[in-house]
């Protein structure tokens, strides 16, 4: 159990603190602008005293990319930044000893375009993942949407096909998002609705492509296409669908990552006392 984790001020400096002071068991950081196409070198005393920090801890190390990646846009010039981005995340999370590199699915914005779409998925992840691998690098993690917009993955069993797109490579896996799936209309909140989510997705790409958890609560109703994040426990979803969550067979060892709102320092420290209450 970790938590998205600061890095304003310096890798190591900033997220080594927090991730002890919130009881984190895994991290998430971003390496670049979270809304923007900048693609910083990195600090490198700061990457290895992090790296250092990491495996001395335990700690397994994520990073999501800019949510601006969109590889099914009907703008080259978007896609062109997506591809950058993706390569520059995997080679700083090289330099930081990351296992994955989160991306969202991404859309094709326009109705006419979701064939041409596919196969941009194709043409732009393949090489990354061919190079990735080859080196022992990161793995790609797709995250379906909240849904909306023309998402290419937003639905559990979108995924079959996003995955048939790179004919299921094995540097390709997935992160499931809580908050996501109910904005997309999976009735988490319903007795079994998490389990059937969990096995739904589980029929699209197998137990052995869900690599990590982003456990979110929400605070919208079900179905709304709107992610926006809410305090595990005090959103639309509840609590008892996050036992229910790590509960799944196919969640077992997954590391979770908490991307909830907070407003004091250190506030992830709650919710992943929460999940760590909650895990069998």
């Amino acid at each position: 159990m970790g938590s998205h984790t600061p890095t304003s001020g310096g890798l190591a400096r900033a997220a080594l603190p927090y991730v002890d002071a919130a009881g984190s068991e895994a991290v998430q950081v971003y390496v670049g602008n979270s809304r923007g196409w900048a693609l910083p070198p990195g600090d490198p005393a700061q990457d290895a005293a992090f790296l250092a920090g990491c495996a001395e801890r335990g700690v397994p190390v994520y990073i999501h990319a800019s949510l601006l990646t969109n590889l099914g846009s009907p703008t080259p010039a978007t896609v062109e930044r997506s591809v950058a981005t993706l390569a520059h995340a995997l080679a700083r999370g090289t330099a930081i000893g990351a296992t994955g590199v989160v991306f969202h699915a991404g859309s094709s914005v326009d109705a006419g375009h979701a064939d041409a779409a596919m196969r941009q998925v194709r043409e732009a992840l393949l090489p990354l993942l061919d190079s990735t691998s080859a080196a022992g690098g990161p793995k790609l993690l797709v995250e379906p949407s909240a849904g909306g917009g023309r998402s290419l993955a937003s639905r559990v069993e979108h995924l079959g096909p996003y995955l048939d797109a790179v004919d299921r490579h094995p540097w390709l896996g997935v992160c499931f998002d809580t908050c996501h799936a109910w904005a997309a209309g999976h009735d988490l909140a319903r007795e079994g609705g998490m389990t059937e989510a969990l096995d739904a997705l589980v029929t699209a790409v197998g137990a052995e492509r869900l690599w990590l958890l982003h456990a979110n609560d929400s605070r919208d109703p079900c179905g709304s296409t709107r992610d926006r994040h809410e305090t595990i426990g005090k959103g639309a979803i509840g609590e008892a669908p996050f036992a229910e969550l790590l509960a799944h067979p196919a969640t077992a060892g997954v590391p979770v990552i908490v991307e909830t709102p907070t407003e004091q320092h250190f506030g992830h420290a709650d919710d992943i006392s929460t999940l760590k209450r909650l895990r069998p």
